[in-house]
């Protein structure tokens, strides 16, 4: 782990705004594991950055779906639990870790923005910025994150 974090201690933070997702303990097999990896790589890296520039969601950018999905998986900002540099962020996260991620994802996927924006705005509190001030688009849709 990085000893130059910029992200506040998720210490912090009361257990429960660190996650909407409800713990899930049963251990996949390894064929599950992977087709949950797989479904976190669509969902994060392909489906939600679809959607979020096709309705104008605060956030568009797959990084940033990784970052808002990958600090309520872990309960604070990823970096500080996950090595940087030891691959893909994703594929660090333990069994369970990974379920609540892409259940997270999953449900971002299916309740939008309103639900996008609450994540959005405690990954930021997270890391020591303020919520996000992009309340709405406008018609220009704006750059998005």
């Amino acid at each position: 782990m990085s000893t130059t974090s910029r992200c506040r201690a998720s210490a912090a933070v009361p257990r429960t705004e660190q996650s909407p997702v409800e713990d899930q303990r049963d251990e996949p097999s390894a064929g599950g594991r992977a087709e949950l990896l797989a479904r976190y790589r669509r969902l994060v890296l392909t489906e939600l950055p679809r959607r979020g520039a096709a309705e104008s969601w605060v956030v568009r950018a797959d990084h940033c779906f990784g970052r808002i999905v990958l600090d309520h998986a872990v309960g604070g900002c990823w970096y500080d639990v996950l090595d940087r540099r030891r691959g893909p962020a994703f594929s660090q996260l333990d069994d369970d870790q990974l379920r609540r991620a892409v259940a997270l994802a999953e449900q971002i996927d299916a309740e939008g923005d309103p639900t996008l924006r609450r994540l959005d705005d405690q990954s930021l509190r997270w890391r020591g910025h303020p919520p996000s001030r992009r309340r709405d688009r406008g018609a220009d849709g704006g750059a998005g994150r």
